[in-house]
């Protein structure tokens, strides 16, 4: 049985929203944070050496890194769903930006983040890159979500199912303004409408309103 480690407020309700889209069988085991460090449980860390979310068991596979998990699980449980094939001509955009999130996306947030605790004030220059860097990838995202519904076309894909924790449920680790952004706000709309999307949040993280505007 496919089991989902779902630690709280974590990027693996990206995993939970991806099985939910796919209707297929899974196991959700829920997993705290600690009270004081916010970080993942004993337990938690035990499964895996660097004991990070999201985290897969199935039989004896234990898989790591969502991206990695992602395409773990369209490749044995997909059936061709949510994925585009190499002969569409959507698939380089298709790899793109499932690749961008947590390569570019991600990242750029992470430095504010860091940057923000670390109290380095906003006129210094190393500030100042991080912050350019993060409007530029989400400018990018608004400017593509302005031609397109979602991010690889006009279909909902697994580059979205990995996009939008970066777009919601980061901001209660780094709060940052999508007001300029009005493509990403519409297309935050259309994913809260999706029945998976609202079932996978109330089941991974029930006492969290998603963050959709």
């Amino acid at each position: 049985m496919l089991t989902v480690h779902h630690l709280g407020k974590s990027q693996s309700e990206r995993i939970v929203w991806l099985c939910e889209e796919l209707a297929i069988p899974y196991s959700l085991k829920v997993y705290d944070r600690d009270a004081n460090t916010r970080l993942a449980p004993p337990e938690y860390k035990a499964l895996h050496p660097l004991g990070t979310a999201p985290i897969i068991t199935d039989g004896d596979t234990v898989l790591a890194e969502s991206t990695a998990i992602v395409e773990y699980i369209l490749a044995r449980y997909g059936d061709g769903q949510l994925s585009v094939p190499p002969s569409d001509p959507a698939y380089a955009d298709y790899l793109y930006w499932f690749h961008f999130a947590n390569g570019s996306l991600q990242p750029a947030l992470m430095r504010n983040m860091v940057l923000a605790r670390a109290e380095v004030p906003a006129d210094k220059p190393v500030a100042q890159f991080a912050d350019a860097r993060r409007q530029q990838a989400l400018a990018l995202v608004d400017k593509q979500l302005g031609n397109t519904h979602y991010l690889a076309g006009n279909v909902l894909t697994a580059a979205d199912i990995v996009a939008v924790f970066s777009l919601t449920t980061m901001r209660l680790f780094y709060p940052y303004d999508l007001s300029p952004y009005p493509n990403i706000l519409a297309y935050l709309q259309r994913i809260g409408a999706r029945d998976a999307y609202r079932h996978a949040m109330k089941k991974g993280d029930p006492d969290m309103e998603p963050m959709l505007a």
